[in-house]
Formats: structure tokens, sequence, C-alpha cells
């Protein structure tokens, strides 16, 4: 049995180890591979680990040896399930692995928008306190989150968690889920629809997938709905808002503040409208990202592959 794993480096830029999926079977370790090499590089292989790089239905059927793609992400938009299944092969993925490190970061984020640490450590750095005719100062508002409203978007694993930590905040929590009803995460959470939850919402946390009917929701119209006074925050999907507009709604001062860690193209190409817009932070898809986190990722995929060689495989996605 021969394992390919197509861009490895992300996962594993080093400080972890391949050790466990080794074990299994003989593996080969690509850093990256563009998507015009993958029939070369699993060529033979009937295990594929794959993490962004693409699998469509033209590459899969140049793989006549695949019987399993593993996904090493929660997200699988860039393998044709569809056309896997077709072919027998079975598609995994890995759901649970980044909760607590997405809701952190999501904090983190909005922390920042409330307090421009970084920008007040850089004032101090270059003296702007040392010159104050007072004891402190502040260049920005500065913002307390108890007692504000928190909308949000798909109210899956990171999504209650983020309402978790928000009633530790003392927030009150509205969410929305896809039509979908959930159980009540604290005493304060509220299920309403897109429309009211924007309205209502102080702070917008987007946390549901990349499906067609999620595809740009974040559009002109919907931040039109938005308080100018709100912020909104994007851990989850890129192409869930529409760039520009996002960028619109920024610069003229009709939304107070944005924070995101994905785009709807990465790398961003350069010139992306959000990338030096008025008060948004942009980060480049780091919120997944921590040690911890990724440990649990090449833990979890191991698992699944050794699942599908037992013949019993978990996580399936096809």
């Amino acid at each position: 049995m021969n394992i390919v794993v197509l861009d490895g480096h992300v996962l594993n830029p080093g400080d972890l180890s391949w050790k466990g999926l080794e074990d299994l079977a003989s593996v080969k370790i690509y850093d990256r591979t563009e998507d015009a090499l993958v029939p070369q590089r699993a060529d033979g292989a009937q295990i594929i680990l794959t993490n962004k790089t693409a699998l469509s239905a033209q590459t899969l059927r140049q793989l006549p040896d695949a019987r399993y793609i593993g996904v090493l992400a929660t997200g699988y938009n860039i393998v044709d399930v569809r056309a896997a299944r077709e072919l027998g092969i079975t598609v995994t993925n890995v759901p649970t692995y980044g909760t607590a490190s997405v809701a952190q970061f999501t904090f983190a984020l909005l922390l920042e928008l409330c307090h421009h640490v970084k920008l007040h450590s850089e004032l101090v750095l270059v003296g702007d306190w040392s010159r104050s005719p007072d004891w402190c100062f502040w260049r920005t508002p500065l913002i307390e989150l108890a007692g504000k409203t928190l909308g949000v978007i798909g109210l899956g694993r990171i999504g209650r968690r983020v309402a978790e930590i928000a009633e530790a905040f003392v927030m009150e929590v509205v969410f929305t889920n896809g039509g979908r009803s959930n159980q009540q995460v604290g005493k304060s959470t509220v299920q309403t629809s897109l429309e009211e939850l924007l309205i209502r919402s102080d702070v917008v946390s987007l946390h549901c997938p990349l499906v067609p009917e999620t595809q740009g929701m974040i559009n002109d119209r919907r931040l039109h709905l938005m308080k100018r006074s709100a912020f909104l925050i994007n851990t989850s999907r890129g192409r869930l808002v529409v760039d520009q507009d996002l960028a619109d709604a920024l610069n003229a001062g009709r939304l107070a503040g944005a924070a995101v860690d994905v785009l709807s193209i990465e790398p961003p190409f350069w010139g992306n409208p959000l990338i030096g817009a008025k008060n948004c932070l942009v980060t480049p898809h780091i919120a997944w990202a921590t040690r911890e986190a990724r440990a649990r990722l090449l833990e979890a995929g191991v698992a699944n592959v050794a699942a599908f060689l037992r013949g019993k495989p978990e996580n399936v996605v096809s």
C-alpha cells in the first residue's frame, strides 16, 4: 500500500512527526504540489492525502490506483466528491480538530478591533506616551463587549464555542443556522433570521460552511442592514463575503470595522480591496494553525487512514 501526501508543509513545517503515518504504509511526502503535477506524483498511490491541493474529476480519472482520499482539513470542496464516489474512492475529512483554536482567534481579532493593542504599543515605542501631558492616553475609541450583542452565523462546533466565550464576556448572543434549529447554548442565546441578526448585532461572526447558498452571503445589501458601529469577523471561508462590498462599506464609514482571517482568493492577489481598507484587519488564514490544533489534525488524519485500512472508514464525506 502506497500513501502520498500532496501538500504537507503547512500542516507540518517540521515541528510535528509523520511517524504515525509512516507506520501504516510506504509514504511519500511533498511540501507542495501544483495541480498539474498531481497525476504524476499520485501515480500508483492507493491513499492520497491533501489539504488544499485540488483533486478534480479530470485528475481523479487519471489515478486508477486511488482508493482513498483523506482531506487534512474540515472543508472538502477541493475534492470532486461526486466523481470520487463514481470511481469507488472513499473521501474523508477531519471535522473537529480546530474548534478551540479558531474560537480563540476569533476573539483575538475582536479584542484587537476593540482596543487596538498593537497600535497603542507602537505609539509607546515611538514616545507618544512619554510626550503625553496626561498619565494615560488613547488614540482610538476603546470598546467594552459586556452588554453588546454578538451574532453568530453558523452554530456548528466552532460557532457554539464562540457563543460560549461571548457569554463569558457578558454579551448577548443571537444566531442563525441555515434554517436548522439547535439546542440553546446558554441563557441568552436566541435563534433568529439572518436579516434580523444583522440588524441587531454589534458584532457579526461567520462560522458557516461555503456552499452555493452561502457564497457571497455578506454582500452590499446585507451590509446595509448592519449598524454603522458594528464589527464583522470572518474566520470561516473567504467567499462567504464579497470583498469589494465589504471594503466599500468600511471605506464609506457604513461599518465600524472588520477582521478577516480568510479571503476569496488565497494567497490574495495584489490589490485585494480588503487589504488596506479602513479599520480592516487581515491575517493570513492562521486561526487553525496553532501547534496544538495541527497536532490534532495530523493525529486525526492518520486515524482516518488507519480506519480505512481496517475496512471501517470514519468521517466519510463521499
